[in-house]
C-alpha cells in the first residue's frame, strides 16, 4: 500500500512539473495560436474560392447528358444551394463534431480518405528534401566561410548564385530533359515502378528512393542556394567575435574553435528557418509534384482548383497551414534545445 502511494506521489508531482514547465505553456499557447490561425486562413480561403465565378456544378452544365433536374439535385447534395455563411458554417460543425472534411465533388469520396492517401507522399518529398539540403549546403557554408575569399569561396559563391537564379520549374524542366536523354536510368512519372508489388520490402524502399531522385533535386536546388549563403554570412559574423579572437589567442586548435565555439553560435538563426523552410518546400512541391506525375498533395490540391472542388481545396488549404505551424513549433523547440539558454516566450 505504501509502495502504491508514493508511485502515485511520484506521478502526481511528474505531472505537475510537465503542466508547469516553460516547454508545456509555449507548446499549449502555440496550439491555440494554430487553431485561431487556422480558423482565419480557412474562413479567408473560403471567401476568395466563393469570389470564383461559377462552382463544380455549373462546369456540369456543359455536358449535354446531365438533365437540369439533375443539375439541381446535384447542388442540393453538396450543400452548393445555401448561403456562403451557411456553407462555411456547416464544414466547419462537421469537422469539429465528426473530424469530416466532406465529400470530394470530383472524385466522390471522403476528402479525409483523399489526404490520408496523399499527405505522406508529399510529406516524404519535403523531408527528403529538406534533409539533402542541410546535409549538403551546411558544410558547404562552413567551407565558403572558412576559405572566404579563396577560390573555394568563390565557386560556391557562383553556384549558390546560380541556384537561386534558377526558378522551380526550369530546374524541373531540364531535371526531365536530363531523364529523357539517360533514359532509363532515372525513372519519371509516379513513386513506384509498374513491378513495385513484386518485389521484396528492401527493394520496395529502392523502388520509391530511386523514382524520388529528380524531385528531390528539383525541390532542393534553390533552397540548397539560400541556405549555403545564409550559413555563411552567419558563420563570418560569428568568426569576427571578441569571443572567437580569445579563444583562438589561448592556442584552442582551429577546428574546435570553428566546429564547437562558432558553429554552435551560428547555427542558431539557422534554426528559425526550418519552419519558413519546411512551408517553403511544401509550397514547391506543387511544381515539383506536377513535373515529375508525383501522387502527392499539390498535384491534389491543382486537379481540385481547377475543378473547383470546394471542400477539397478547402480541406488541402487547412493540411498546409496545420503542416506550417508544425514546422515552426518543431524549429523553436530545436532552437531551445540547441541553446537552453534562449527562453521560449522570447519566440513569440
Amino acid at each position: 500500500m505504501t509502495t502504491t502511494r508514493i508511485s502515485l506521489d511520484a506521478g502526481r508531482d511528474w505531472l505537475l512539473k510537465l503542466v508547469t514547465s516553460e516547454t508545456f505553456i509555449y507548446v499549449m499557447k502555440r496550439v491555440l495560436q494554430a487553431l485561431l490561425t487556422l480558423l482565419l486562413a480557412s474562413a479567408l480561403s473560403f471567401v476568395i474560392i466563393q469570389l470564383a465565378p461559377g462552382d463544380y456544378v455549373d462546369t456540369l452544365r456543359q455536358n449535354p447528358k446531365i438533365s437540369p433536374e439533375r443539375i439541381e439535385e446535384l447542388r442540393r447534395q453538396f450543400g452548393l444551394d445555401k448561403s456562403w455563411l451557411e456553407q462555411f458554417g456547416l464544414w466547419l460543425w462537421r469537422i469539429v463534431t465528426q473530424g469530416d472534411f466532406g465529400t470530394s465533388f470530383v472524385y466522390q469520396r471522403s476528402v479525409s480518405s483523399l489526404l490520408w492517401e496523399r499527405v505522406p507522399a508529399t510529406l516524404l518529398l519535403a523531408v527528403s528534401s529538406l534533409i539533402v539540403t542541410w546535409a549538403i549546403a551546411i558544410p558547404l557554408g562552413i567551407v565558403a566561410a572558412v576559405k572566404q575569399n579563396q577560390w573555394v569561396d568563390r565557386v560556391l559563391q557562383v553556384i549558390s548564385y546560380a541556384g537561386q537564379g534558377f526558378p522551380s520549374f526550369i530546374t524541373a524542366l531540364l531535371l526531365l530533359i536530363l531523364a529523357q536523354n539517360v533514359s532509363p536510368i532515372f525513372p519519371v512519372g509516379d513513386m513506384t515502378s509498374i513491378n513495385h508489388a513484386e518485389l521484396n520490402w528492401f527493394g520496395k524502399i529502392l523502388d520509391i528512393g530511386w523514382h524520388m531522385i529528380l524531385p528531390t533535386i528539383a525541390l532542393s536546388v534553390t533552397s540548397f542556394a539560400g541556405l549555403q549563403r545564409i550559413t555563411r554570412g552567419e558563420l563570418l559574423d560569428v568568426l569576427r567575435q571578441d569571443y572567437i579572437q580569445t579563444a583562438r589567442a589561448k592556442g584552442l586548435p582551429e577546428n574546435r574553435v570553428i566546429y564547437v565555439h562558432a558553429l554552435r553560435n551560428a547555427i542558431n538563426p539557422l534554426m528559425t528557418l526550418l519552419g519558413f523552410e519546411l512551408a517553403g518546400l511544401l509550397g514547391g512541391a506543387f511544381i515539383a509534384e506536377f513535373f515529375f506525375n508525383w501522387p502527392g498533395l499539390g498535384r491534389l490540391t491543382l486537379q481540385a482548383v481547377q475543378a473547383q472542388d470546394l471542400y477539397l481545396v478547402m480541406a488541402s488549404l487547412v493540411i498546409s497551414a496545420v503542416l506550417l505551424s508544425v514546422g515552426n513549433l518543431i524549429a523553436d523547440l530545436l532552437l531551445k534545445a540547441s541553446d537552453p539558454r534562449i527562453r521560449l516566450e522570447n519566440l513569440n
